[in-house]
């Protein structure tokens, strides 16, 4: 559900410091996602509706490639597009893992390295700060495994249905989530020596949060 790219809206809402428009069809994409949040996790846990939860994760991803691209194409990018397309991101990241653990459709092993993956690259945000860095740039496989990660959930509960399609979900939901834990775990490895780079060769500036004066 990734296939949208949020650096790019960032350096772009960040180049354009104009935009500041609040109301856009891609904003009001990435706010629907947010909304079927909650939706999906009522559908899972509570009705356990794993069609209609499938259908859910397939609208949010859909959502998630048509925001990026409507961004683009009406140039609607806005500041604050920049922050919730990939707020929605990361909420799904921690919300579908640990439904489907829930459910025993993922294995908790899982779910706690990708969790854990996420928790320990947020302990390198002082460090960059301190340099007057928000954030690293995404690297291709960090956005490889994301992409790999968003689309193997809602095969893998698409494989939760009988029948012929759940047994075809299935295995494909499988190999995605592999393919993604390993680029997951990949890509923080990158990440912190990319972090280690930038601690070693920039020294601290003047304020926490100050962006980068070079």
């Amino acid at each position: 559900m990734n296939a949208s790219d949020p650096t790019a809206r960032s350096a772009d809402a960040i180049e354009n410091p104009s935009r500041d428009r609040i109301v856009t069809v891609p904003n009001a994409l990435s706010l629907l996602r947010l909304l079927l949040v909650p939706v999906f996790v009522w559908l899972l846990l509570v009705e356990k509706a794993d069609g209609w939860a499938f259908v859910v994760l397939l609208v949010s991803g859909v959502s998630d490639w048509a925001d990026g691209k409507l961004a683009r194409l009406l140039d609607q990018s806005s500041r604050l597009g920049a922050l919730l397309d990939p707020a929605a991101d990361r909420i799904y990241m921690i919300v579908i893992p640990i439904g489907l653990g829930v459910r025993s459709i993922v294995p908790w092993w899982v779910v706690g390295i990708l969790l854990a993956r996420d928790v320990l690259l947020l302990a390198t945000v002082p460090f960059l700060s301190a340099r007057g860095i928000a954030a690293l740039p995404s690297t291709y496989v960090g956005k490889a495994a994301t992409f790999a990660l968003m689309y193997g959930f809602p095969l893998l509960l698409g494989g939760q249905l009988d029948g012929v399609l759940g047994d075809v979900l299935r295995p494909i939901g499988w190999a995605f989530l592999i393919w993604g834990t390993g680029m997951y775990v990949w890509s923080f490895v990158q990440y912190v020596f990319q972090t280690a780079l930038v601690v070693r060769q920039l020294p601290p500036v003047g304020g926490v949060g100050r962006s980068d004066p070079r």
